[in-house]
């Protein structure tokens, strides 16, 4: 067996030859902008698989690596009543599985052999894991000097961190949550892990145009708790407390801060959420409601001019009291009808399962999802891609098992032989996939 092999054929050149892989048919069946790009992904949790499933729904290989059994995030919740992770399968659409012992150097010799071969289509690495001496840049770049290597941190420093205590850390939770509750209150949503995905994705992709105009390979680093605070400088809220802190931004229920926006419910007790940002939209909602020479009358009284969206945020509460004596006494369909003549943004609240009740029917009619046999778990409506490109978007994808390509990948993509395959299963480097895991 050899540790390290420099043969192995590009998936652009293979793709050219007169007959086609099993590796090359998994690329030609799922075209897009990326196609003929591979990545190598050693990663876990939600930033760095998002990265590689925006990658692989825009027609990028990506082959995803794990330990030996799957990794750490294969078992999160929510599950199956047969124990199958969500979780997992919705942010691994569309990838290649391999299953390796990283726990061994042979193991981690493997994956760095997949991430410096693969020819001018090769030699990209997304990792949140920094450890490994094999996987590192320097290691990478010695043996490939075009490879870029995308690493997602906890912090710039190299601390580490999770989405919810970077979250406590950068002052979101004390202005979330209903009025006078006092305490912090963390988002449910992974805010910074989504958006440090998508920056992985950007800065991989900003390294392969530089690439490919220069031969240049890079190190691209995105860190998490970097992530949160830019977004609280950009969207001014540090600005904010430097100057103005007299201004404290404090938790304040559904109102939409600096405009007229917050939740109202109706004579039925359906709760919507509407929105009014521009001058034509509140004209709108006060013609709707008929509350046009009310609050005509409201601001000469409080010396406050309504067409200006500062004056509608100071006096929130008691023009949205005056909104909500409207939709109390209006039924949630007829609220839409009327509704749904303006300019005004609104919503009914909805909650998961509303989305998929009636056999799903909303989602069933929406161009995003599409039905796809999830290996462990059955047919199941799935997301494409959200970007459109021409028209077109990255189709919905099954997730794969758990070591489904491992001999696939590592035989045609990693250059190994049969014979060396079948040692390293027999030294409990990789295994071999079963029969139900290899049959996709």
């Amino acid at each position: 067996m050899t540790d390290a092999r420099h043969t192995t054929v590009s998936r652009a050149d293979a793709l050219h030859g007169s007959s086609a892989s099993a590796g090359d048919r998994y690329e030609a069946h799922r075209p897009g902008p990326l196609s003929g790009l591979r990545v190598v992904e050693v990663s876990s949790f939600v930033a760095t698989p998002l990265c590689g499933l925006t990658l692989a729904q825009l027609g990028a290989d990506v082959i995803r690596v794990e330990p030996l059994g799957g990794g750490p995030d294969r078992t999160r919740w929510p599950l199956t009543a047969d124990g199958a992770s969500l979780y997992w399968n919705g942010l691994n659409p569309g990838k290649r599985a391999v299953e390796v012992d990283l726990a061994d150097p042979r193991g981690r010799r493997l994956v760095a052999e997949l991430v410096v071969g693969g020819g001018p289509a090769g030699g990209i690495l997304v990792t949140n894991v920094g450890r490994w001496d094999e996987l590192t840049y320097r290691s990478l770049s010695s043996r490939r000097a075009d490879v870029i290597r995308v690493q997602l941190m906890g912090r710039y420093d190299g601390g580490t961190a999770v989405d919810y205590t970077v979250q406590a850390g950068t002052g979101f939770p004390l202005i979330t949550g209903p009025e006078g509750h006092g305490a912090p209150v963390n988002h449910v949503l992974p805010a910074w892990d989504l958006a440090a995905g998508l920056y992985l994705a950007t800065g991989l992709l900003a390294a392969e145009l530089r690439r490919r105009a220069t031969g240049r390979g890079a190190e691209v680093r995105v860190a998490l708790e970097d992530v949160a605070l830019a977004t609280a400088g950009q969207l001014g809220h540090l600005a904010q407390a430097q100057l103005r802190p007299e201004e404290e931004r404090r938790a304040d229920g559904n109102f939409v801060y600096g405009t007229f926006g917050t939740d109202f419910v109706t004579a039925d007790g359906q709760r919507f959420m509407l929105v009014a940002l521009t001058p034509r939209q509140w004209a709108d909602l006060l013609q709707v409601t008929g509350l046009s020479a009310t609050v005509d009358a409201l601001g000469k009284a409080l010396g406050a001019d309504f067409a200006d969206e500062g004056d509608r945020y100071r006096h929130r509460r008691v023009l949205a009291g005056l909104v909500a004596e409207w939709f109390a006494r209006h039924d949630a369909d007829q609220v839409r009808e009327v509704l749904a003549t303006t300019r005004l943004l609104w919503s009914p609240y909805r909650g998961f399962a509303d989305l998929v009740a009636d056999d799903a029917s909303l989602l069933r009619e929406h161009p995003l999802f599409e039905t796809a046999d999830q290996p462990g778990i059955g047919p199941l409506l799935v997301p494409g891609s959200p970007v459109t490109l021409d028209g077109r978007r990255g189709r919905a994808a099954p997730a794969p098992a758990v070591g489904q390509h491992t001999r696939q990948v590592l035989t045609e993509e990693g250059g190994l032989s049969t014979a060396e395959f079948d040692e390293l299963v027999a030294l409990g480097v990789v295994r071999r996939p079963a029969p139900r895991e290899a049959a996709g």
